[in-house]
């Protein structure tokens, strides 16, 4: 009795699998799960199952013939299967019962004549594989084809009009962009959800990898063209670092543009594009990726790299700091766009050359350091006027200055220069705020000692004051018009127009004191007529000394008005009383009487005069 009901319950989960399983395979995969809700069950049922091995080989070899039939009429047809959506989803339902088959088969691969089957069967799905790799292809291209790169209303980077194009075969440049809040669809919606259906299908059967090549050969190509339209060339670092200054400057430009569109933009979008092509698969997703920008990324880093490694004479610091700024302001689109597994490496080499182009930057103006030292001081300045290397230095510093939060992000981790005297540090009277601070003041100095060095080239001392005068009023301006007054504080500008002040001092001191002291008499010890002969000798002595130094220092030079005016003010606040004494006494001597204006060559405003005429740089002195 119990028996009898052991096999009816049998029959009837054969009965109910046959029902349900629409093929063979299917209603074995029934019997199967009966067998495991009852132990007393899974011998019988598995001896059934094993008693139709062989009606279940010719099963899977039936259902391969019709496989073949149906994909085989794709594979071979000189049509794309995508332009008809009847046969396009007629092969995708094909292969996905051919990787049905072939997953649900190889659990009974031991066995020869499957195994002779799944063989078959795993040609087939390379001819798929390759048809639809073929078929993915096409449909990016005729989707790219169909694509106007256009960015937004007003920018874009599409083409230029006809006329404006030129040589049918030059990638036209691109209008400039203003905007970067922009996503490109690069792809028509339909095309991707095509290449996602097709996508799913290769990944499901273990061709992602061909799957993302096809998918990044044809995109790379689509970020190669834009970057040519956007006026970048492939050039090598070789190629960069043997360019012209003029021409690298250019390059720099484009570059900026280029690299700004390419990581706001151009990334971005491929980033979109990718996540929707293989959507649900990020790791096929992030591998297409890569690949589609790796090469432009690197295109872009090479050249910044270059530049890193170029010269470093001082004239290229500026440009420099674009590149240097132009990267670190990208860092975070770099951390953001290229932080899977298969990006990173790119993200870290942008760090890298950020970092190497801060060290070229600390290195430039090392040159400048040594620019200053090796300055010669051989001719002099004719009327010790600006010498040219104050000039450059203070300009070039000031324009510095404009990039100061960069600068002072460079020298952030810097330390005063060797031989500076100047401590950040500690609590002296002039703590500076940064090591940036540190760094101008140290050129200062440097600057002020190849001055005195050049100063000592004047034979007068007179005139080796004037040269500092000027050179040293120069530099107070430009540090008090400019960023360079806020980093070097108010007590070196007070430090420096005291030594302005000094020099003032010093060329009164020796140009003056010997006319001064012609004019200075003493009366006591001597007779009337002894008084006025050396009264008269003392004005033709003045006369001599005044004549000759206004001559001289009529070609001599004060460039600023306001230095010059108070140094004329000084000079003839001290002289001009003194030569008016000195008259009133000559007209006041006893034997001289009505006489003593023939002695008389000038009257105080012609000494005045005379004083204004001084440092006009002319040459000449008007009588």
């Amino acid at each position: 009795m119990e028996e009898n009901g052991e096999q009816k319950l049998i029959a009837v989960a054969r009965h109910i699998a046959n029902t349900l399983g629409h093929t063979d395979t299917m209603t074995d995969d029934i019997l199967k799960i009966f067998s495991n809700f009852d132990g007393r069950l899974r011998e019988k049922l598995t001896e059934k199952l094993s008693d139709e091995d062989p009606r279940d080989c010719a099963t899977l070899e039936h259902t391969l013939k019709s496989l073949d039939r149906q994909i085989s009429r794709y594979v071979a047809s000189d049509q794309p299967i995508w332009s008809d959506s009847d046969d396009s989803s007629s092969f995708l339902d094909s292969m996905d019962q051919l990787i049905s088959t072939i997953r649900d088969w190889n659990q009974l691969a031991d066995d020869k004549n499957i195994a002779s089957c799944l063989d078959r069967a795993e040609d087939l799905l390379q001819q798929s594989m390759f048809r639809l790799e073929d078929e993915f292809r096409s449909l990016v291209e005729r989707g790219a084809d169909s694509f106007d790169l256009t960015l937004g209303d007003s920018t874009h980077l599409d083409c230029l009009d006809e006329d404006e194009s030129g040589d049918e075969n030059e990638i036209p440049v691109a209008h400039p962009i203003t905007d970067y809040n922009i996503i490109i669809d690069a792809l028509p919606a339909g095309t991707i959800g095509d290449l996602q259906e097709i996508a799913k299908r290769m990944v499901a059967a273990g061709y992602g990898k061909e799957c993302s090549h096809a998918y990044s050969t044809c995109r790379r190509e689509f970020l190669e063209e834009s970057l040519s339209r956007l006026g970048l060339q492939k050039l090598s670092i070789d190629e960069v670092q043997k360019l012209l200054w003029t021409q690298l400057e250019d390059e720099i430009e484009k570059w900026i543009k280029a690299i700004n569109v390419a990581l706001r933009i151009l990334f971005p979008s491929e980033r979109r594009l990718c996540d929707r092509v293989f959507l649900g698969f990020s790791s096929a997703a992030d591998l297409s990726f890569m690949e589609v920008c790796r090469g432009s990324t690197i295109q872009l880093l090479n050249f910044a790299d270059a530049v890193a490694i170029g010269s470093r004479a001082p004239e290229r610091l500026f440009k420099v700091l674009d590149v240097y700024e132009t990267v670190r302001d990208l860092l975070p689109e770099f951390e953001l766009i290229f932080s899977d597994q298969y990006c990173i490496t790119l993200r870290n080499e942008a760090i890298t050359i950020w970092k190497r182009l801060g060290e070229v930057i600390r290195g430039i103006f090392m040159e400048l350091e040594n620019l200053i030292r090796r300055d010669p001081a051989k001719a002099a300045v004719p009327g010790g006027g600006l010498h040219p290397i104050t000039r450059y230095v203070m300009n070039y510093l000031r324009a510095a200055c404009r990039s100061r939060q960069s600068l002072e992000q460079i020298f952030g981790e810097s330390i005063a220069p060797p031989g500076s005297n100047v401590d950040y540090r500690k609590g002296d009277d002039r703590v500076l705020s940064s090591p940036f601070a540190v760094q101008m003041e140290w050129i200062m100095e440097l600057l002020e000692s190849n001055l005195e060095a050049k100063s000592k080239i004047y034979r007068d001392s007179a005139l080796c004051s004037v040269f500092m005068m000027n050179n040293g009023r120069y530099i107070v301006q430009k540090v008090k018009d400019s960023e360079l007054g806020t980093l070097l504080g108010n007590d070196w500008i007070k430090k420096h127009n005291a030594k302005i002040r000094q020099y003032h001092v010093n060329y009164q001191r020796s140009s003056w004191s010997k006319v001064l002291g012609v004019l200075k008499v003493d009366n006591n010890s001597m007779s009337p007529n002894g008084a006025s002969k050396s009264l008269k000798e003392k004005l033709k002595l003045f006369y001599s000394y005044f004549d000759e130094i206004c001559k001289t220092q009529a070609s001599w030079v004060i460039f600023d008005e306001q230095s010059r005016d108070e140094l004329r003010i000084s000079v003839s606040g001290t002289l001009s009383p003194a030569y008016r004494n000195f008259i009133v006494r000559l007209q006041n001597a006893p034997d001289l009487g009505k006489h003593a204006d023939r002695h008389i060559k000038y009257g105080v405003e012609d000494i005045e005069a005379r004083i204004n005429e001084l440092f006009q740089g002319s040459g000449s002195s008007r009588r």
